[in-house]
């Protein structure tokens, strides 16, 4: 497909600003900032059975036209076009979750891009969600990148590379990668198994996670958690009433569709 550029611009609520060879790492960081403050990490059509399609027409009518959320391949199809109709080139690469699962375990399930500038090689993460990195991250051996309280960094371990977040007080490793070039049919496959294998957390839990002006909101199953100024409020989800209600209010789009959201992990949401 041609790519709209225009129509995505608006969507992030961002004007062209530099582009092509004047691009530095600086305007990239800005476009991914405004990417991920406008299109939040979700997997609510994973939940009502509907599936997803990760081919650049579907994503870009879902988060774009149809102002809704997705995750890790939706948000790294979506930017690496972005980028390449900016006049940036942008490598797509993918991870395997240390999150849920140690590196035996995880299969080569998540999306992540890179680019060069001036040249140094940096990590592109907008789809990740939960503690992913919301600024590009240097892959230089312990140099860490901040934002706020965030803190992120890559580290050489067996011989990849792997993403570290500081999640309660400690470096965690989120994911660990090879840096190969993966081609969109990679993608495609590595999406089925999430979106449809009994097994594959996307398929049975909720995650969702909206950046705001002063923190997150974010939500795995019942458990939410609100970030204000580095403070987080947790609480548990009434119903599927309130979860409608939170994204409509922090996600911005409403889907009455919810009220019938089924997730395996949650007995009463089944």
């Amino acid at each position: 497909m041609a790519f709209d550029l225009d129509a995505y611009l608006a969507r992030i609520a961002r004007g062209r600003g530099p582009s092509g060879p004047r691009s530095t790492i600086d305007d990239i960081a800005s476009l991914m900032r405004a990417h991920m403050a406008a299109i939040p990490f979700e997997n609510l059509d994973v939940l009502l059975g509907r599936g997803v399609r990760v081919d650049l027409e579907s994503v870009f009518g879902k988060l774009v036209i149809a102002r809704r959320g997705g995750y890790c391949f939706e948000h790294g199809t979506l930017f690496q076009a972005a980028l390449r109709a900016l006049g940036v080139e942008a490598t797509a690469h993918a991870a395997r979750v240390l999150l849920v699962a140690p590196k035996s375990q995880a299969p080569r399930t998540h999306m992540f891009l890179t680019v060069v500038d001036g040249g140094t090689t940096w990590v592109l993460d907008p789809g990740f969600g939960g503690p992913g990195p919301t600024v590009p991250v240097a892959l230089v051996e312990g140099q860490e990148a901040r934002n706020g309280r965030d803190v992120h960094r890559l580290v050489r371990r067996d011989g990849e590379w792997v993403l570290e977040g500081l999640v309660n007080g400690v470096m965690a490793p989120l994911w660990t990668a090879s840096l190969e070039p993966q081609f969109p049919v990679d993608f495609e496959l590595a999406n089925h198994y999430v979106s449809t294998f009994a097994g594959s957390p996307f398929v049975s839990r909720l995650m969702i996670r909206a950046l705001t002006p002063d923190g997150r909101v974010s939500a795995m199953n019942r458990d939410l958690t609100i970030l204000r100024h580095g403070v987080a409020e947790k609480r548990q989800l009434a119903d599927r009433a309130e979860l409608r209600a939170l994204v409509a209010f922090n996600f911005g789009f409403d889907m009455p569709e919810i009220d019938r959201l089924r997730v395996p992990s949650v007995p009463e949401w089944t």
